[in-house]
């Protein structure tokens, strides 16, 4: 095992901040994609270690953040960080080609929560590269769900539940209290909408949230489903729920926002698109992840001081509903230098990698613990009181449908994407969407 010389100077080098740059160089034959480049390293005998990781916000930044940390500390390992695709699918296609091709390129990949099952096979388990003697730190619910045929696969590095941000300066200026119910929020949203538009603002719009095509649906839809009691797609003992009268209510009420309080554009938004509606103050709610907290405190956030967030509205089932996110870092069994990989990925989600995020850019931690630093609750005061919103989130169908679960959520997201675009009633969406999930995963109906 490498010895953790970064454990010594990392308080330093948290003060610091020091970011990695990194140049882009034309990427190797085993992607096939030309709009994806791997990080040029400068010619040195150190060993080279790359991280494939999100950008979503600050996510990027403080990932080279921390690989120029690990670098500093360890002479002999450069740390490199390759900008993958902010869309979910589009970087597990990515990822997938790499493991075609069995390529070394990439030591560590940030890796979503739906994914363990699907990509065991890609990854060493870390519990043979000093795992075990951090595991218990962090959330066991986590842990399990990276935990494969008893191995660990992936080390948490955070999590994520939807919330929902909300302008207290316009809940203030209209009299109105932040919604508790979707209903609320539609009277709310609309209330907003028309009075800022008659003063004047043409742009601003009542709620967005991510309507795309793409996996975020999955979670937004997920959430009005099971806040308005129409379960979880497929149950956790394989059944498929998905064609019920509370589900198809919901999701006909969520096609009734586009074009009314939402913009019909809403349809092709994902978190960054709905974000930069309400960063620029266009918005009353949005629906997005927890670290659209740091960005909204920006210096060129037209929300900054003039927002805070709550647990999302409720259904019929009287208490709302966050559908479970959050990245884990594998390490690739195809890596050169497994052993120096598996030491980054556990310096980067460590106590200290993980506190810097959370600070920086609130980002939730894994480990239980720093719930309750000062520090983290200073910069994300919510994270004390949303708490029970974290570790009570509603998980996606993955594990029962695993390795079927990405074709399960497209056929799920794209019926959902046609009720929102007007193409298909829910009812009729979601008969043809149990027909096809009976197809691809022989599981009965309720």
């Amino acid at each position: 095992m490498l010895k953790r010389m970064w454990l010594v100077g990392l308080t330093a080098l948290l003060v610091f901040s020091l970011l990695l740059v990194v140049g882009c160089g034309e990427a190797e034959d085993v992607v096939d994609d030309p709009d994806v480049d791997l990080p040029d390293v400068d010619d040195t005998d150190d060993i080279v270690i790359t991280v494939a990781a999100g950008a979503v916000g600050m996510e990027l930044e403080l990932t080279r953040d921390l690989a120029e940390m690990y670098s500093e500390a360890n002479e002999g390992v450069t740390v490199t960080v390759l900008d993958t695709p902010d869309m979910a699918d589009d970087r597990l296609g990515l990822y997938l080609q790499f493991f075609e091709a069995q390529s070394s390129e990439v030591d560590v990949y940030q890796i979503d929560v739906i994914w363990p099952g699907d990509l065991a096979e890609h990854f060493v388990d870390l519990y043979e590269y000093g795992a075990a003697d951090v595991a218990d730190a962090h959330f066991p619910a986590i842990i399990e769900n990276n935990t494969v045929d008893g191995r660990l696969v992936g080390i948490p590095w955070f999590t994520d539940a939807g919330l929902l941000y909300y302008r207290t300066d316009l809940l203030e200026k209209y009299d109105l209290d932040p919604p508790t119910t979707w209903d609320d929020l539609e009277e709310a949203a609309q209330i907003i909408q028309d009075g800022e538009r008659a003063e004047g603002n043409p742009d601003f719009w009542g709620f967005v949230w991510q309507g795309r095509a793409y996996e975020g649906l999955t979670c937004d839809a997920l959430e009005w489903i099971a806040s308005n009691d129409g379960g979880t797609i497929i149950s956790p003992d394989g059944v498929i729920t998905i064609n019920n009268p509370n589900a198809i209510e919901i999701v006909e009420q969520a096609a009734g926002w586009v074009g009314t309080i939402s913009p019909e554009g809403v349809t092709t938004m994902a978190e960054e698109e709905s974000r930069a509606v309400w960063h620029a103050g266009n918005a009353a709610f949005m629906r997005n992840w927890p670290y659209a907290y740091a960005t909204s405190l920006a210096d060129d956030s037209a929300v900054a001081g003039l927002f805070d967030v709550s647990p999302l509205p409720a259904g019929r089932s009287g208490s709302g509903a966050a559908t479970l996110g959050g990245w884990q870092l594998g390490v690739s069994r195809y890596s050169n230098h497994p052993e120096i990989a598996a030491d980054v990925a556990l310096f980067m989600a460590s106590h200290e990698g993980q506190k810097y995020r959370a600070v920086e850019g609130t980002f939730n931690p894994t480990i239980m613990d720093l719930y309750d630093d000062p520090d983290v609750l200073e910069a994300a005061p919510f994270f004390g009181s949303l708490y029970d919103v974290f570790i009570n989130a509603v998980a996606r169908p993955s594990t029962v449908t695993a390795p079927q679960y990405a074709a399960v959520s497209e056929l799920f997201y794209r019926a959902v994407h046609d009720v929102l675009t007007g193409q298909k009633s829910a009812a009729d969406a979601f008969e043809e969407l149990e027909l096809d999930l009976q197809d691809i995963t022989g599981f009965p109906v309720e």
